[in-house]
């Protein structure tokens, strides 16, 4: 099954948190000083919000999947469109374990398909402060 993702840049955590739970009528799935995740199931939807973005507002749009062939199937529909698709693979990223795959839509928007394996401790394996950016220009995504 699929899962609409939304990752919004935030500058101030706790207010941002504040004013989500209000609006969802839950508090979050995960929670850390940097980040949050609200698992939703009515819209379905993955909406995560952190201080790591490069600027305010939405940093990514995504679909999340819970299948291996699913994850398959999606990049797969993203070359077929004709676009170039940065295959990230296996990562650390956003307090999770995930494999995924990067494309930048004709209006410049990253979007990344994924499906996420098991939690993490650390935001990211990588040592910069964004976490998922792929090292290809053909995608600006600052985060996961």
């Amino acid at each position: 099954m699929k899962r609409f993702h939304i990752h919004v840049g935030v500058k101030d955590i706790s207010a941002s948190v504040q004013f989500y739970s209000t609006l969802f009528g839950k508090n979050p799935t995960k929670l850390k000083e940097d980040y949050a995740k609200w698992m939703l199931d009515e819209p379905r939807l993955n909406f995560a919000i952190s201080t790591r973005s490069s600027a305010e507002g939405i940093d990514h749009l995504g679909i999340q999947v819970e299948e291996e062939a699913e994850l398959a199937e999606i990049t797969a529909r993203l070359k077929n469109a004709g676009m170039k698709v940065f295959a990230e693979g296996e990562t650390t990223c956003c307090y999770a374990e995930s494999k995924k795959a990067w494309v930048q839509d004709p209006s410049g928007l990253a979007w990344e398909t994924y499906r996420n394996m098991a939690d993490a401790e650390v935001y990211s394996a990588k040592p910069t402060n964004s976490c998922c950016a792929p090292t290809t220009s053909s995608v600006k995504a600052s985060c996961c």
